[in-house]
């Protein structure tokens, strides 16, 4: 075989093995997710699909991980380091573990300055942090509220199903503050957003 025959059998195992590198790598993630599915390895792709599901509108697919046998409370508070509103729009909901929940929370800046803040999650018992798997959370990201802006955001979450039994209650407790300054004065109050919204 002369060098040109040469040059082109290389060339073609070469875009051969290109070739069979580009299709593993395409059907790498769909083969992940599949793995995944099937040993229950990663209980957030259910998970996902549910919060996708029923932020929709639509009927999200069943959990089979939810243990209907038990029931916790949980209790949410809220507190602010400013002038602004922030409350939640339920004071407490009942779970089963697993179950996907979304409770919404309410935010107003009563100054009249555009202001930046954030919020900045606390549990108790202390044990239940491990066991609070939050999908999607307003206290993810750092947001900017215009003069007498009010804003809605949610919390989508489940509690494991390995939390411990003798946990009855949790508490999730959100503290709001501004981005970026010194903490205010308490002389000014704000009002609770939602009281007596509890269900």
């Amino acid at each position: 075989m002369n060098i040109n025959g040469r040059n082109v059998s290389l060339m073609g195992k070469l875009s051969a093995i290109a070739l069979g590198m580009f299709a593993f790598g395409y059907m790498l993630v769909p083969m992940y997710k599949a793995f995944c599915e099937w040993t229950g390895v990663n209980v957030l792709a259910l998970s996902e699909r549910e919060a996708s599901g029923s932020m929709n509108g639509r009927a999200g697919l069943n959990n089979t991980q939810v243990d209907s046998s038990r029931t916790i409370t949980v209790e949410f508070d809220t507190n602010v380091r400013g002038p602004w509103n922030f409350a939640p729009e339920k004071r407490f909901v009942e779970v089963h573990p697993g179950e996907l929940v979304t409770v919404m929370f309410e935010f107003q800046n009563i100054q009249d300055r555009t202001m930046s803040a954030q919020a900045i999650p606390s549990y108790a018992p202390r044990e239940a942090q491990s066991h609070f798997n939050k999908l999607e959370c307003f206290c993810f990201n750092e947001y900017s509220l215009s003069p007498g802006e009010k804003k809605s955001w949610p919390v989508v979450f489940y509690v494991s199903p390995k939390i411990s039994k003798d946990v009855k209650t949790i508490t999730l407790s959100y503290t709001f503050f501004e981005v970026g300054s010194t903490v205010p004065s308490a002389s000014i109050k704000p009002i609770e957003i939602g009281a007596g919204n509890e269900s």
